[in-house]
């Protein structure tokens, strides 16, 4: 089963979406057999490379809020990622352009890496206050990921991936999706925001169900097919 996971690096709910999803998946019978697929979007393409300012001050100028209603949504999605045992500290991010950062992403994908690349972009860019938009901290990044760095700074200078993170971002469009985390199960069911885990687990239970629909058999006795009638088995009003 296929789960393709539209995200941002720079979208703090993007984060504790992923935790949610991989405690749902974590618990379902058939983990093993679904396949994670990171996919690109940016929630603000027009950011330079490096941003002059704090995210206090880019949030206050993008979204037209108050200092003090910004900093109280601060403190309540840290509370909240909290719970997932994650440690924001918006006092220290970094406001960048992360398209670099998916470009990155790509790479690590096409080396079956792109789940760790994902974790540490998030972390690096929530949790420790790290420039996703330097290239060198990506190059570290995927280094320590198991990449080669001169291929990360390769691809990076040249753009490599480029015509992927926009694929994505135009697939995203084409669907409808308007904010991520935006999670599409087997093509058919989609699941907007960083959901409870409990809906998670719904939500694969009822993809795995449609995918793989129970069979029933006839039993057999001499060669002939025996019916229903004659099966036995128990039920509520008795055996």
């Amino acid at each position: 089963m296929k789960v393709e996971i539209w995200s941002d690096v720079a979208c703090p709910w993007c984060y504790i979406g992923k935790r949610r999803f991989e405690r749902a998946l974590g618990s379902f019978a058939h983990r093993d057999d679904v396949e994670v697929h990171w996919r690109s979007y940016q929630l603000d393409p027009t950011l330079p490379d490096h941003h002059d300012g704090t995210e206090l001050d880019y949030l206050v100028d993008r979204k037209g809020m108050s200092r003090s209603q910004v900093s109280q949504m601060f403190e309540q999605v840290t509370a909240i990622a909290a719970d997932e045992g994650l440690d924001y500290d918006f006092g220290s991010v970094v406001v960048a352009n992360s398209f670099a950062a998916h470009e990155l992403l790509h790479l690590a994908k096409a080396h079956g890496v792109g789940d760790g690349v994902k974790e540490a972009l998030l972390s690096a860019h929530f949790e420790h206050g790290e420039d996703i938009g330097d290239r060198e901290v990506l190059v570290r990044i995927g280094t320590e990921a198991g990449l080669a760095p001169d291929e990360v700074r390769r691809d990076l200078e040249t753009h490599t991936w480029r015509d992927a993170v926009v694929g994505d971002i135009t697939a995203a469009n084409s669907l409808g999706i308007r904010g991520v985390p935006f999670f599409v199960l087997d093509d058919k069911y989609g699941v907007s925001g960083a959901q409870p885990t409990e809906l998670f687990a719904r939500a694969l239970d009822q993809a795995w169900q449609e995918s793989h629909p129970l069979v029933m058999l006839q039993p057999v006795t001499s060669g002939v097919a025996v019916g229903a009638t004659d099966a036995v088995a128990c039920g509520p009003d008795g055996c």
